[in-house]
């Protein structure tokens, strides 16, 4: 600041993350155009929120702090499903935990109000904006309120924030009180007064649904119909004592030009150099030799908070701006020639579904994909072939890989299978991972996914073009347990379905309710928000437990879970010698486990000789495996 003459920041910015000046972190990209457009930024990264002097070591900012927790909702950076403590937090130097606390845009925002009690607290993020309105939150079992009144913040800049943050910095500089900021787009306001409101949605109050869940899953399907720039109108959440959260529409999206500028400012694109002695911070590895080439989602899955956070506009960048960026790559010293990604949320999709969503918006009520491929559906790839070849084409460049999520449904739809030939010829590293979260029918309509069968298809064609350009590569799919509307009995399917495939994953992702997405709502009220049917609800931890472990029933530590599981399932058939079967029958099951835990191997297998003759090949070749 001394250097530059610097007397006073405009804006100083609280971050839950180590500070990393590169475009995949949100922190970078809002310092970075604020910093375009003028105005100067401090960053405070990971204060100490137990000192209050944490926030204050830039002074007061002219214009107001802006807050947010940092890539990932603080909670989820710090918890797993089973809501055990992480070891590791690759947002932090080292990859060192406890540097920020759960639910940081709320411990943040008191912090800087009990120091600073007038200047305005701007918070983002996607903490803050899965947060905006009241919400069911997974960490402490409770109803809370908008994180905007919890935080004590004037404004949240919710969504992506490019556009919004320039305006309330605009708004500000000219003099405006922070609370009369009401009318920028992709905001969300306090106010005692909502006379002046023109098409207001009044939704139910904060202690309607907190007194009733039903009352929660119609609001959050009235938030979830307008979540589009086009027909998107205020929503209006009451509270106690006479306070409503106003949530204006979203700002439209970024069109080409204005990507391109967001990802052409001069980032230094690694970590700040005061963490080199902590060993750096772990999540540049991912990103490094990565590239952003779109933002948004149709694909409209229900476990994913991407409708509430970057809508469902497709956004992209031109090719000139990320073949700068490649370029960028190219040259710096570790890179080998293995440009690890180039997408986005979901890797193959370049442009809008169809070509009225730029003039009339998405569908409220309807799906582009899901439960059928809409007929307007535009499916193409032929933009981001183009794109890939022209990466390939590089000097320098080895190989460009794939390994942001491929819609498959889509790729299907797409008559000229260019593009699906040259995924599986250049840009799969031996592994290409797709994501059919389940097989089971009922659960896939409530996870918002396509049927079984058009993943079936999938995997047919996928493996046919790798038969035919001689490839040896496979499937990676990402399976999830526990997802609401899946009983044990989908539970044993999804393990049948994976004992005939041959197939042992070795991760499962346990449904984790996060805020703003439709599962969470189905979580935690019991009901599919859009036809307000009920959902069964697996919250039992030793449910969850059993339903996880069907999906990696080989693994001996599984056993008595697996077996309980089938047992109160009434799939006892599943228990046995036949190759149909999912495990072998406990008492001998047990006696095998039971000499790897230290018995005398040659008694144990003496013994089972003596009482099981029949089986002596069979228990001699599993010891010979097993050890």
């Amino acid at each position: 600041m001394s250097a530059l003459g610097i007397r006073q920041l405009d804006f100083v910015y609280v971050i839950g993350d180590a500070y990393v000046d590169h475009p995949s972190f949100g922190h970078a990209i809002i310092s970075r155009i604020l910093e375009a457009h003028g105005y100067s930024v401090g960053i405070i990264s990971q204060p100490d929120w137990r000192d209050e002097e944490g926030i204050a070591v830039l002074g007061k900012p002219r214009l107001a702090f802006l807050v947010a927790a940092g890539n990932m909702d603080s909670c989820v950076n710090h918890y797993s499903v089973s809501k055990k403590r992480r070891a590791a937090d690759a947002y932090t130097p080292g990859g060192k935990t406890g540097l920020r606390p759960d639910h940081a845009t709320v411990v943040y925002g008191n912090l800087i109000r009990k120091t600073y009690r007038e200047t305005p607290i701007i918070i983002g993020g996607i903490e803050a904006s899965l947060r905006r309105m009241a919400h069911y939150d997974y960490w402490t079992d409770s109803f809370k309120r908008s994180v905007l009144l919890d935080s004590q913040a004037d404004l949240i800049s919710y969504g992506m924030g490019e556009k919004s943050i320039v305006e309330i910095a605009d708004a500000l500089n000219s003099g405006i009180s922070v609370r009369d900021i009401s009318f920028i787009q992709g905001t969300v306001y306090k106010t005692k007064d909502i006379s002046g409101i023109y098409e207001g949605i009044l939704l139910p109050s904060y202690e309607e649904m907190k007194a009733d869940k039903a009352k929660y899953a119609e609001s959050f399907f009235v938030q979830y119909q307008n979540t589009d720039f086009c027909t998107g109108k205020p929503l209006i959440e009451p509270y106690p004592g006479g306070v409503y959260v106003v949530q204006n529409p979203p700002q439209p999206p970024l069109t080409t030009q204005e990507m391109d500028a967001v990802y052409d400012l001069p980032y230094m694109r690694t970590y700040h150099p005061s963490y080199e002695e902590k060993g750096g911070v772990p999540a540049i590895a991912e990103i490094k030799f990565s590239l952003i080439s779109n933002r948004g989602c149709f694909g409209g899955c229900s476990f994913c908070a991407l409708t509430f956070h970057q809508g469902r506009t497709i956004q992209v960048r031109s090719h000139e701006s990320i073949l700068r960026e490649a370029a960028l790559l190219i040259k710096d010293p570790d890179f080998k020639g293995y440009i690890h990604d180039v997408g986005g949320p979901t890797a193959n999709f370049r442009q809008p579904s169809c070509e009225k969503q730029l003039t009339h918006g998405v569908c409220k009520n309807k799906q582009c994909l899901f439960p059928e491929p809409c007929r307007n559906l535009k499916a193409d790839h032929s933009d981001y072939l183009a794109l890939l070849r022209k990466l390939r084409a590089l000097p320098g460049v080895k190989k460009v890989f794939i390994r942001s999520g491929i819609r498959f449904d889509y790729l299907l739809e797409d008559a000229d299978g260019t593009f699906f030939k040259e995924l599986v010829e250049h840009h799969v590293s031996g592994q290409l991972k797709v994501a059919p979260e389940h097989i089971s029918d009922s659960v896939l309509r409530l996870l918002g996914k396509p049927k079984n069968s058009v993943y079936q298809r999938f995997v047919a064609k996928y493996n046919k073009l790798n038969r035919e350009l001689c490839k040896n590569q496979f499937l990676v799919p990402y399976l999830m347990s526990s997802h609401p509307g899946s009983t044990l009995k989908e539970a044993i399917e999804l393990a049948e379905y994976l004992r005939d495939l041959g197939y042992m994953p070795e991760q499962v992702q346990d449904f984790y309710p996060t805020p703003s997405t439709l599962s969470t709502v189905m979580y935690y009220t019991g009901l599919d928000p859009r036809d307000m049917k009920h959902v069964y609800v697996c919250r039992n931890p030793h449910e969850k437990a059993m339903q996880r472990a069907l999906i990696q029933y080989r693994n001996p530590k599984n056993y008595d879970l697996v077996y309980e599981a089938l047992t109160k399932a009434g799939r006892t058939d599943l228990i046995g010698f036949d190759k149909k079967c999912l495990i072998r029958p406990k008492r001998i099951a047990g006696e095998k486990y039971a000499s790897y835990k230290g018995n005398s191997r040659q008694k144990s297998a003496n013994l089972r000789e003596k009482e099981y003759p029949c089986k002596k090949k069979t228990i001699r070749n599993i010891h010979k495996k097993k050890g």
